[in-house]
């Protein structure tokens, strides 16, 4: 089996997992992260293989959207064998998602994690990253925001300046750094506009 053969077969999968998430962890996210991944990768000159397959599946087993994270991790690594990787790229990919999630406050230790990390939180800053900021808190009873101080930390506005506007100044690789920066620009730009209309 290619290795075109082989990531049609992990789209699929990721697919099946994913397709029915309203929480911005949807197939779609999977996608442009899988997209993002490859080209970056192609531009440090790391793993472009890895670094796409894994950022298709860097979020399963995520304790967010998966009740029992090992099981999905096992099953995970069992449907990659099946598909023909061999037990090497199976490991490079589980290092490569281990430490993607932001909430571990980790620093991958591959190249291909660190593209995958990049990759990730590129997705969750600038137009897609407003858009996936209100689906989850909509899908998690949050407020947009409020009038009162108090109430305000829990709200997705709030989410803006808890983490994402942090995630410019954490990016690994050169090539990342620079998409994210017009990124970032725009949803400073956004929040201003958001403040005045409010």
């Amino acid at each position: 089996m290619t290795q075109q053969e082989q990531l049609e077969k992990i789209k699929i999968y990721v697919h099946e997992l994913f397709s029915n998430d309203a929480t911005g962890h949807d197939y779609f996210h999977m996608k442009r992260v899988a997209r993002l991944a490859r080209e970056i990768a192609e531009k440090e000159e790391a793993d472009e293989f890895i670094s796409e397959a894994a950022a298709w599946l860097h979020d399963v087993g995520d304790k967010k959207l998966f009740l029992n994270r090992e099981k999905a991790l096992d099953d995970m690594n069992q449907f990659l064998l099946e598909v023909s990787l061999t037990k090497e790229q199976v490991k490079m990919i589980n290092r490569a998602i281990e430490d993607v999630s932001y909430s571990k406050g980790k620093i991958p230790q591959t190249i291909e994690g660190k593209i995958v990390q990049d990759a990730d939180r590129i997705d969750a800053i600038g137009a897609i990253g407003i858009a996936r900021t209100f689906a989850y808190g909509g899908a998690n009873g949050q407020l947009i925001y409020h009038d009162d101080e108090t109430e305000r930390s829990a709200t997705s506005i709030q989410h803006f300046y808890d983490k994402l506007l942090k995630l410019c100044d954490l990016m690994h690789t050169t090539t990342a750094k620079n998409i994210a920066e017009q990124r970032h620009l725009f949803m400073k730009k956004y929040l201003n506009q958001f403040k005045m209309e409010w």
